[in-house]
């Protein structure tokens, strides 16, 4: 399924202004693959161990790109995979890479600041490094919309350092661009705005890149429609 924005012709104008519809692919996965930036494969091995400790039956990865990670899926308890990116290009590539690979791929272009319903709700939604170039709240109420009851919402946010830059210097100068979005979020705002959306705080854990930036991982759960 490649579908854009509920077919709406403006969203997909307004989201083609989004600086990260102007990276190409290549340029985003050799920047994060760089020994100074080492972000893909933390991104990747969070995504797993979230799967594995949850068991989901259906996942859903906002901010797919290329679709890093995906391949973990393999002889786990995932059945449905939603893949969802604003970026069209990436997520044709994602499903080009991926559709012999993984059971149940589905890939959504979509924006989560505007978007209202783009996939049925799912028993997982894992978000990695989205947070720091979207508007948290809007982007929360979609997080919500698609995910099940009792379902489970992981982010992984980037936190501030003093020594290294928001956005590593890189040869890939085509991603100074999202110097012009990207803001950092504290994990307490998270919480406290995904509360608000009726989530649950679970679990926080504190990860390091290679690249010498450190992220946390806040994973949070649903609450039951009864209560």
């Amino acid at each position: 399924m490649l579908q854009a924005e509920n077919g709406e012709v403006d969203s997909v104008k307004m989201a083609m202004k989004n600086p990260w519809c102007a990276i190409p692919l290549s340029d985003y996965e050799s920047h994060m693959d760089l020994p100074t930036v080492g972000q893909a494969a933390v991104i990747a091995d969070e995504f797993a161990r979230v799967v594995e400790c949850y068991g989901p039956s259906s996942v859903s990865i906002l901010g797919c790109a290329g679709g890093n990670g995906l391949d973990r899926v393999a002889d786990t308890t995932v059945r449905r995979l939603v893949a969802v990116d604003i970026n069209p290009d990436y997520v044709a590539t994602t499903l080009a890479r991926y559709r012999q690979r993984v059971d149940g791929l589905e890939v959504v272009v979509a924006d989560v600041q505007n978007d209202v319903q783009v996939f049925e709700p799912v028993g997982l939604i894992f978000a990695a490094l989205l947070f720091e170039h979207v508007d948290l709240q809007p982007s929360l109420q979609f997080v919500r919309r698609h995910c099940q009851s009792d379902g489970i919402f992981a982010a992984l946010l980037q936190l501030p350092s003093a020594d290294v830059a928001e956005v590593t210097p890189s040869p890939y100068v085509s991603l100074r661009q999202l110097s012009t979005i990207m803001r950092l979020v504290p994990p307490a705002q998270l919480r406290q705005q995904a509360s608000d959306a009726g989530f649950v705080h679970r679990t926080s854990k504190s990860i390091a890149a290679t690249g010498g930036k450190s992220f946390s991982l806040e994973v949070f759960q649903l609450k039951s429609a009864g209560l």
